[in-house]
């Protein structure tokens, strides 16, 4: 619990397009103001690039006099911040305009748009998150495995489900652990994964707007908590060419009013629901590549036979397809989303899965035979090949136009334009420290 007294400082901040935070700093503990809209910052600080810069051209900057939107706290309120030296206490913001209506191009608003939707069906979305990550050593102006801190050895090779090697980072994940509780953010698992220095929390299931919340705020937690060890933590796509990528899959489930999964059939292939909103999944995957690989760097991971989807197919229990489902329990029949990468929006990835899978249901698309084979063998839709592709695709894909409002396309389109063209004036072997520094 947090007791206002002790708090040093307070910082306030919403997530930008990239999932970054913008916000301030306060010099006290005032919870009136985290909801009377008395705190303001411009509307174009949620839209700037992932080098913290303005967008050029960008109507929300001087076309518009770069007006102020109204920041109000969102449900969670008041926080601790474990990294930080200073008791010090975070409170998660989401922004409105002037008039009081939410502002569109707010990430956590289109997801809460998307929620309405199925709120209005009489629907309610679980979700959780698989958050994968490495932990790094970049003192040597590179990216290299961290430094056993038992041994004192560089890591060398994967050690995937090796107990050893959590056991050998004991302290920084009991210290994740412990962060996690107070924040409120509930870990199911931490398991070592198929990279070198490459770690996967999964977290639990939730309602999809808290499971956003928890995924965008343990981000900050897992790159301010490893500073604190010595270490870097970094969510980029692909950190070493030739290693495992960070992916973070979305597990989902749909529930009536009455509390009953409507994926569930009490069958293993679950209900004529599930295949309306995998159908749904599939047709949104490639006008949606950008949100699930937002930079350069995301496409590198997009490798065939490397445990990251590169089509629109799907399966049960299948994990060389982009829509995966699991087994289990009926009652727990869900639908795995593999394609977003550990550098996506959590927000923006939620919104657009759970989007495809409304719209699917909706209209009751029905998805292709699943695939039982190796799903790389197989012929289907691709992904957007590059970044400049799935930035056009966005900008122009029909169904993203039914998911996404005009405003929040149009700025990211513009976002991912500009860093597309400042990326190119920076040498290509270090761009590693851009990513690093912000993703």
């Amino acid at each position: 619990m947090l007791d206002p007294d002790k708090i040093k400082n307070v910082r306030i901040a919403a997530c930008d397009l990239n999932g970054q935070m913008r916000g301030k700093i306060l010099p006290k503990f005032e919870e009136k103001k985290f909801n009377d809209g008395s705190i303001r910052m411009p509307l174009s600080a949620l839209n700037v690039d992932v080098f913290g810069a303005d967008i050029e051209n960008s109507p929300l900057v001087f076309e518009t006099g770069d007006q102020d939107g109204l920041l109000k706290s969102t449900h969670r309120g008041a926080i601790p911040i474990p990294w930080l030296k200073n008791p010090t206490a975070l409170v998660p913001m989401s922004m409105f305009m002037e008039t009081g209506m939410p502002f569109e191009g707010d990430p956590r608003y289109a997801l809460e748009r998307i929620l309405k939707n199925y709120e209005t069906k009489g629907l309610k979305v679980l979700a959780a998150t698989e958050m994968e990550f490495h932990l790094i050593d970049e003192s040597k102006n590179s990216i290299l495995p961290p430094i056993n801190p038992i041994s004192k050895k560089r890591l060398s090779t994967p050690d995937i489900l090796g107990i050893s090697e959590l056991d050998c980072f004991e302290d920084f994940f009991t210290d994740l652990q412990d962060s996690c509780e107070q924040m409120g953010i509930n870990v199911q698992s931490i398991i070592s994964e198929s990279g070198c220095g490459q770690f996967e929390v999964t977290l639990k299931h939730c309602e999809a707007l808290k499971a956003s919340d928890d995924a965008w705020l343990f981000k900050s937690l897992a790159k301010g908590l490893a500073r604190k060890h010595g270490m870097a933590a970094t969510f980029m796509a692909k950190p070493y060419l030739q290693d495992a990528g960070n992916g973070m899959h979305i597990h989902f489930s749909i529930l009536n009013l009455d509390g009953d999964n409507i994926f569930d059939n009490k069958t293993n292939e679950g209900s004529e629901v599930l295949r309306w909103a995998v159908a749904g999944c599939l047709k949104g995957l490639r006008g949606s590549t950008l949100i699930f690989a937002p930079f350069g760097n995301s496409y590198k991971r997009f490798v065939k036979n490397a445990h990251a989807p590169t089509s629109a197919q799907w399966g049960y229990e299948n994990r060389t397809t982009a829509i995966r489902i699991p087994g289990g329990d009926f009652a727990s029949k869900r639908i795995e989303h593999r394609v977003a990468g550990g550098d996506t929006n959590p927000y923006l990835a939620m919104a657009v899965v759970l989007g495809s899978a409304l719209l699917g249901i909706e209209n009751k698309l029905k998805p292709a035979r699943p695939v039982s084979n190796n799903g790389y063998s197989n012929r289907a839709e691709e992904l957007a090949e590059s970044w400049k592709e799935a930035i056009d695709c966005f900008e122009n894909d029909p169904f993203i136009k039914k998911i996404f409002s005009n405003q929040l396309i149009d700025n990211l389109v513009r976002t991912k334009r500009q860093e597309l063209s400042e990326f190119k004036k920076i040498v290509s072997s270090k761009h590693w420290k851009y990513y690093v520094a912000a993703i």
